[in-house]
């Protein structure tokens, strides 16, 4: 396939980039910079300028692009961000799709999205075709999903990818939390009792590549693994695969006082499950977190 991709240099972008080149696939990338190679092309989502003819010959589209969660404070102007980020190149992507003349247009646009779209689900076991829940996030996720709405009124396949939290020891949910415990200090959020929907790096990788070759898939899909954990019981299993002890617990208010408001989403449960990756046969590598924390932490 050729596949043009937006949010390329991000933690998974980036190694999504080198996985579907490995599988043979022809690799273009949308960059808000001056391009530096014949594989790179200059577009501004913030203004919706695309060039249509760059979707000349594509297959299909990857856009995983959107400003950090956790990467900085929740001010109302990185908060903004977030939801601009997000939804500026969603909608400057499925615009430019849907523009084009049917014979023209890509087969399919995956389209990042987040379990954020469920809220605080508690300790009730959803799939794909549980509601919006409440909160910043969640109404993030819900106008983040409507702006692909062009490309699939247009009869584009249309895959929301509801990603979990992704783990790597260089990336994604484990990254910021090796120092504190690499040094003994680091321990359950809170009560822990909240759900945390993990996937490894390899499940999601190969997640994508599954549901780019699918043609009958489309709509919502968790990107998460089969058996969601408690943050504490992830703060055990993290902490064992560091060969360190866990014994300080976050309280909420500590929480809230380093991480202000994005603390109450670190508070949340989300006890997602794939249902549309099980029941289509999905065949995941790392189905316990056990194994996939492993495969986070590759042997030199």
């Amino acid at each position: 396939m050729r596949i043009l991709i937006a949010g390329s240099s991000g933690f998974l972008g980036s190694r999504l980039v080198a996985h579907l080149t490995d599988e043979g696939h022809e690799m273009l990338r949308l960059v808000r910079r001056e391009p530096r190679g014949p594989g790179e092309v200059r577009w501004n989502p913030s203004a919706g300028e695309l060039d249509r003819a760059v979707l000349a010959g594509v297959d299909a589209v990857v856009n995983l692009a959107g400003a950090g969660v956790g990467d900085r404070r929740w001010t109302d102007a990185y908060k903004s961000l977030i939801r601009s980020s997000r939804v500026d190149t969603t909608s400057t992507l499925a615009r430019a799709v849907a523009a084009l003349p049917a014979a023209d247009r890509p087969r399919v646009l995956l389209n990042s999205s987040a379990v954020g779209w469920y809220g605080d689900t508690g300790d009730e076991r959803v799939e794909e075709d549980a509601p919006a829940g409440e909160g910043y996030l969640a109404d993030v996720c819900r106008v983040w999903e409507a702006a692909t709405g062009p490309a699939e009124n247009a009869g584009v396949r249309v895959v929301r990818l509801r990603t979990g939290y992704p783990l790597h020891r260089d990336g994604g949910f484990i990254q910021p939390q090796l120092l504190p415990f690499k040094a003994g200090i680091g321990g359950r959020f809170g009560s822990g009792r909240q759900w945390v929907p993990w996937i490894s790096l390899h499940d999601w990788l190969w997640a994508v590549s599954f549901l780019l070759d699918r043609d009958d898939l489309a709509g919502p899909v968790n990107l998460v693994g089969p058996a969601p954990v408690t943050n504490a019981e992830f703060t055990d299993v993290f902490a064992a695969q560091l060969h360190r002890p866990a014994i300080l617990p976050i309280p909420a208010f500590g929480l809230r006082i380093v991480l202000g408001e994005f603390a109450i989403e670190a508070l949340s449960s989300a006890r997602v499950l794939p249902g549309v990756l099980s029941g289509a046969g999905f065949e995941f590598r790392h189905r316990t977190l056990p194994e996939a924390m492993r495969a986070a932490f590759p042997e030199p």
